[in-house]
């Protein structure tokens, strides 16, 4: 009452946004359940989940889902009940990329796990797949940045500097297209890998926004606990290792999550350098048949929907995160 209807003025503003949102929401609904055909999205599901990986292998990606199940189902059993069981679930999320990318890409003249070019990788299996390498990687190296930036060598704190400063200057697509063309002069091999080129660039692009955000945690730590750790004879690496970073990290969860969604996100880009990720190769299913050119608008509410699904479990797994270390100091959630 005293929010939406404290004046003439506001009460109006009131009837009229609810009247706006009954009628969208209730458009919404009749498309969805009576006026919309979704064969477009049924008959496509595997192409919309794998994309062109080989159908025979397809198990493969079943098992790669399985391993993440199984990890999680573990951390949430045994994560507060043990150290050591933490410690071992900590090594085998660390490794776990490392593991699907082998899992999916075999080796070539295995005939258990026959090689399979990246190439191939498409559908939600690739904006997956390039989710997973970007974060795993560009994490590491945005806290590396964020330290040197504020290292007391002039140098390091030049060049990250520099390379954060330079890379926020630039939107994304730019730099998918230089990966594209001046990794593999670098490298040496112009036949580089396309997909790797494409996790390069989303890499080095998301390092740089996450090193000003894990800046802001370092300089949210009180000065006065860096004093106390080097009056106790810490060494340097044991004060941000042991001290600084964990407080850090922890105070900009909400900042790091919000960069991992905006960057599952950003992967639909890669479709303008040929790569079919999930919004990509949602062409593919329209022309699966002539009668989908007219159902669009359902394949694009279907990756709507899967795109809003996947951001709203990495949220609330930053709350979790949040919850289970809450007494690390930092946000708390009231």
């Amino acid at each position: 009452k005293e929010n939406l209807f404290n004046s003439v003025a506001n009460t109006i503003l009131t009837l009229l946004s609810l009247g706006l949102v009954y009628w969208l929401l209730r458009q919404l609904i009749v498309f969805v359940f009576v006026q919309a055909d979704w064969r477009v999205v049924t008959q496509n599901l595997v192409l919309f989940a794998i994309g062109q990986y080989p159908r025979a292998e397809a198990w493969r990606t079943v098992a790669s889902l399985a391993l993440v199940a199984v990890l999680a189902v573990a951390s949430v059993i045994f994560w507060q009940r043990s150290r050591v069981m933490r410690r071992i679930l900590t090594v085998l999320w660390v490794l776990s990329p490392v593991m699907i990318v082998v899992l999916l890409s075999g080796f070539r003249g295995s005939s258990v796990l026959p090689f399979v070019r990246t190439q191939l990788w498409s559908g939600l299996l690739l904006t997956i797949m390039l989710t997973v390498v970007g974060i795993s990687a560009s994490f590491p190296l945005g806290v590396l940045l964020a330290l040197g930036r504020r290292s007391d060598m002039a140098i390091i704190k030049l060049l990250s500097t520099v390379y954060i400063e330079v890379i926020r200057g630039v939107p994304l697509i730019s730099i998918l297209f230089m990966a594209q063309a001046l990794l593999p002069l670098f490298v040496g091999n112009r036949n580089l890998d396309v997909v790797l080129r494409a996790m390069a660039g989303i890499t080095l692009f998301s390092a740089a926004y996450l090193a000003e955000n894990v800046r802001g945690g370092l300089q949210a730590v009180p000065g006065g606990q860096i004093e106390a750790a080097q009056a106790l004879g810490l060494s340097a690496p044991l004060v941000t290792g042991l001290i600084v970073l964990p407080q850090a990290l922890r105070t900009v969860i909400p900042a790091i999550v919000g960069q991992f969604i905006s960057l599952f996100k950003d992967t639909t880009l890669v479709s303008i350098i040929t790569l079919l990720d999930l919004l990509g190769i949602s062409e593919a299913a329209l022309a699966q048949d002539p009668e989908f050119q007219s159902h669009k608008l359902e394949v694009y509410l279907f990756l709507a929907a899967v795109y809003f699904v996947f951001s709203y479990i990495m949220s609330s797994a930053a709350r979790r995160i949040e919850e289970n270390t809450s007494a690390m100091g930092g946000t708390r959630r009231l």
